[in-house]
This record gives structure tokens, C-alpha cells and sequence, in this order.
């Protein structure tokens, strides 16, 4: 039986649980990208990406209307497309909330921590933030995942990649990662340590934590 199968034999009850399953885990997932950005130590490796197709462009084109979040959210669409053509079960309303949604929960958790913070972060503390945020980020992330109601796109690409090549997720994720961090310095953007912990950190930790996640959330939606 297909993904795509089970989810549609479940109740509208099931679905709507699934939903506040993947919003909870966003939400967790977004504290520990909030952490992240604070340390300042370097941008997630997609992120890394999109700071160089940027970069790329201020260099050959120069529009005035071409920002970062625009690119973001291109890529983000153009990966959805490239997977629609892939496999269509993986697209569902969460991935759609996942990119609409991530920078709006950032703002807010942005708007409270970065005040307390800020006058706490010497260099060792920064990178104790990092290593924290780039944990509950891949926390939330594996939360997201097992929800089944959508993943944000470029977390799909491991989660995609890790299912058709039955290669463990923990692996394909700093693969995935590195070659986006790879892209984005060829391109123009900027490496820093916190990529790199970013991108060593979060595929293990979110291996370890998927199988877990996984028995939880099935258990809870089963008794719906």
C-alpha cells in the first residue's frame, strides 16, 4: 500500500491530528533555527544556497526586486515541482505550510530570545547555541517528518532521497546538506563553522530521533 493510500483511508480526525502534529514540530524545529541564527556563526547550508544564487544575481543582473526570501521561496517552489514529477505523495498542504509559516515563527521567537540573549553571547556560548539550536531544529525536523502531513522542500529532498535509496537518513542528510553548503560558496556564499556543525549535527540527530518519533506519533494517531 502507497503513502498516498494509507493517508487517504484515514479519518478527517486523523488528518486534522496530523496537522497540529506538523505545526508543533515546525514550531520546535523553528526555536532551534532561531537559536542558530542568534549564534552567528554561518547560514544552514540551504540557506547557504540561496545566499549565493543572491549574490549570483546582484552580480549579472542586478534587479532591485530580487531579495532573499524571493529566492527562497523559488527554489522552495522549484523543488516542490521537481518532486511533483518524482513522486506526488510526498507534496501535501504541510509542505505548503512549512514554506509559508518557517519565517514567521522565526520573527516571533527572534523577537523574544534575541534581547535575552544577546548580551550572553561570547564565543564559546555561541557555539554552545549553534550545536543546541542545530539539535532542537533536527528534533522538530524528525517530528515534521513522521507527522506525514508534508516536510518543508528542502528538507524533502533527504527525506526523498533517503526512501528511494533505502540509504539511511542520518547520511543523505549531510550529503544533501554539504552540497547545497558546497553550491552556495561556489556561487558566492558565505561558509562559516556554524554551517558546518549545521551540517554534521542535524542528519545524525534527526536519524536517531526519527524511529522514535515515528512509534509516538503512530500510536497517537492510531487511537483517533
Amino acid at each position: 500500500m502507497t503513502r498516498g493510500t494509507s493517508m487517504n483511508q484515514e479519518s478527517l480526525k486523523q488528518h486534522l491530528a496530523r496537522m497540529v502534529i506538523l505545526l508543533i514540530g515546525l514550531t520546535i524545529a523553528h526555536l532551534g533555527v532561531t537559536l542558530f541564527l542568534l549564534a552567528n556563526l554561518g547560514a544552514d547550508p540551504f540557506n547557504v544556497l540561496i545566499q549565493g544564487l543572491l549574490r549570483t544575481e546582484q552580480q549579472l543582473s542586478r534587479l532591485s526586486f530580487v531579495t532573499h526570501g524571493r529566492i527562497h521561496m523559488l527554489v522552495s517552489f522549484l523543488i516542490i515541482l521537481v518532486l511533483l514529477l518524482v513522486d506526488k505523495s510526498y507534496i501535501r498542504l504541510g509542505t505548503l505550510l512549512c514554506m509559508i509559516l518557517g519565517g514567521p515563527i522565526i520573527d516571533v521567537f527572534n523577537f523574544i530570545l534575541s534581547p535575552l540573549l544577546a548580551p550572553l553571547l561570547t564565543m564559546p556560548a555561541r557555539i554552545i547555541l549553534n550545536i543546541i539550536g542545530c539539535a532542537i531544529l533536527a528534533y522538530g525536523m524528525t517530528i515534521v517528518i513522521k507527522s506525514e502531513a508534508g516536510t518543508g522542500p528542502n528538507d524533502l529532498v533527504a527525506v526523498v532521497l533517503s526512501d528511494k535509496t533505502r540509504i539511511r537518513f542520518a547520511y543523505v542528510r549531510v550529503s544533501v546538506d554539504l552540497c547545497f553548503a558546497a553550491a552556495g560558496f561556489l556561487l558566492g556564499g558565505t561558509v562559516g563553522i556554524g554551517t558546518l556543525i549545521c551540517a554534521f549535527v542535524v542528519g545524525p540527530v534527526a536519524g536517531f530521533f526519527l524511529p522514535y518519533n515515528e512509534r509516538i506519533i503512530k500510536r497517537l494517531i492510531s487511537r483517533l
